[in-house]
């Protein structure tokens, strides 16, 4: 295995894809020349040429119309939208197209397109280039919705959507860019819908998405040094479509579930999951579902109001440490045994 930058496994999984099938090109602001803003996407311009890899103007419309089109006569795009805040420019390709044309066409066109895009706060970006909006695309039928929290998964999962023969919209969490893990060697492909547990514990669930697993996981140690609280840890990495079948597995054998969600708290994707796990395994939870989001709110610039308002580690142990202690209190109060 080689070790690679979350930014580098994504060139990786690109130039995979590319020499595997000539029908897969590139396109998007600065993605050629410049590498890419965030530096995602650096040397295929050089290794594929300006035919298969294009810089576009500075047109969200022109890119996802110019990708759907492609998709539409045999290509496999993939399109970059700089920041996912800029998908709001373009969302009626995204909601009222390229999720239905294959619906309303009756399967006369398909569209296999991944639309690659920056998302999530930690960079100081300010309220219009810091939002966390995969619940957005997870709202309309027809799209898949990818959320890779590891290097590893960015390479697998990326090859994964190109592959696929639906539109997938894959969010690529900009504070995670500069981390680095191990990525299988050659040609690698992972599966799209299946959520990983990455680490083990007998108490309580939690499922978070992007930068809230490596957040998760670090509350995780704290929780079970300081406490003795042993956490199972849920990287969900696909919200559509969710693997309900892992999560709930996981949710009934520890009788607890939090959710650590970037996403403003309103409809954010741990209300649908808290709904399912109710709806599925009520009589295994021994305390309601706990949510730990940001509040609904725009987000700020200022680096403190950022941090106070984004769940971090310290938030996200607290939270847990209130909501078992409650939970226990509830549990000896009523007769039961924990």
């Amino acid at each position: 295995m080689a070790e690679l930058s979350y930014r580098d496994a994504v060139a990786a999984a690109i130039a995979q894809e590319m020499a595997r099938d000539e029908r897969v090109v590139f396109l998007g602001e600065d993605v050629g020349d410049a590498g890419g803003v965030f530096k995602a996407t650096v040397g295929l311009l050089d290794k594929f040429g300006p035919r298969r890899v294009r810089d576009t103007p500075i047109s969200e419309q022109a890119i996802l119309g110019a990708a759907m089109g492609a998709a539409m006569t045999g290509l496999r795009p993939i399109a970059e939208i700089m920041f996912s805040d800029f998908l709001a420019v373009c969302w009626d390709y995204v909601a009222n197209e390229m999720s239905k044309t294959r619906y309303m066409t009756n399967g006369q066109f398909s569209f296999p397109l991944v639309v690659r895009t920056a998302n999530g706060a930690g960079s100081r970006f300010g309220a219009q280039h810091s939002q966390s909006v995969e619940n957005w695309a997870m709202a309309i039928p027809g799209i898949k919705v990818v959320a890779p929290s590891t290097p590893a998964d960015v390479k697998g999962l990326l090859a994964a959507a190109i592959r696929d023969p639906d539109p997938v919209i894959f969010f690529e969490h900009k504070s995670l860019y500069a981390i680095k893990g191990e990525v299988p060697d050659g040609e690698y492909v992972d599966e799209l819908g299946k959520a990983r547990v990455v680490r083990q514990g007998r108490d309580i669930t939690i499922a978070a998405l992007g930068l809230m697993v490596p957040r998760s996981l670090q509350a995780a140690e704290v929780l079970e040094r300081e406490d003795g609280i042993s956490a199972t840890v849920v990287d969900v990495r696909s919200l559509v479509p969710l693997d309900t079948r892992t999560i709930l597995a996981e949710v009934a054998r520890t009788g607890r579930l939090f959710t650590v969600e970037e996403n403003p708290r309103l409809c954010g994707w741990g209300a649908e999951l808290a709904s399912i796990v109710m709806e599925e395994c009520f009589f295994d939870l021994d305390q309601p579902v706990v949510r730990i989001t940001t509040p609904h709110i725009p987000l700020p610039a200022s680096d403190n109001l950022e941090d106070a308002v984004v769940p971090t580690t310290a938030r996200i142990v607290s939270e847990i440490r209130q909501a078992v202690d409650l939970g226990d209190r509830g549990t000896r109060a009523s007769g039961r045994s924990a």
